[in-house]
């Protein structure tokens, strides 16, 4: 016969309640931590690859205009359907991963350091454009 000092409650193996609670507490504070870094990483790739497309369409005029001998300030009637159509330098129009509109900038070949193309989300802007 096996007798113990402490009384049988103090026998149970396992975990009490405010540890269980205390680990799932830890554990969504970690997963908060990462849904925050998940946030801003893709808002951060939102915003490259929409810079990146705006860059994409100006590099797209340049070439217009020098393989149609055109120069900045020219006007080009519907210079976006040069562009951006079936046979032309882009077959779709560009598409912002945020959910934003791009603006065009009309039929005007614009001249340097000025983007022909702009998004309306904040933030989807190009730091500079000085060599576009």
């Amino acid at each position: 016969m096996s007798f113990s000092r402490f009384p049988p409650s103090f026998n149970r193996r396992g975990f009490t309640l405010v540890e269980v609670t205390l680990v799932i507490a830890v554990l969504l504070g970690l997963i908060s931590v990462l849904f925050l870094g998940v946030t801003a990483y893709k808002n951060g790739s939102d915003r490259s690859i929409c810079i990146q497309n705006i860059s994409n369409v100006q590099k797209a005029v340049r070439s217009y205009a020098n393989l149609n001998l055109k120069s900045y300030g020219d006007t080009v009637a519907n210079l976006k359907d040069e562009i951006i159509g079936a046979g032309q330098f882009f077959p779709n129009d560009p598409v912002c991963p945020a959910g934003g509109t791009y603006t065009y900038g009309g039929d005007t070949i614009p001249n340097i350091s000025f983007a022909y193309m702009s998004c309306d989300v904040t933030g989807h802007e190009p730091k500079t454009t000085n060599s576009w």
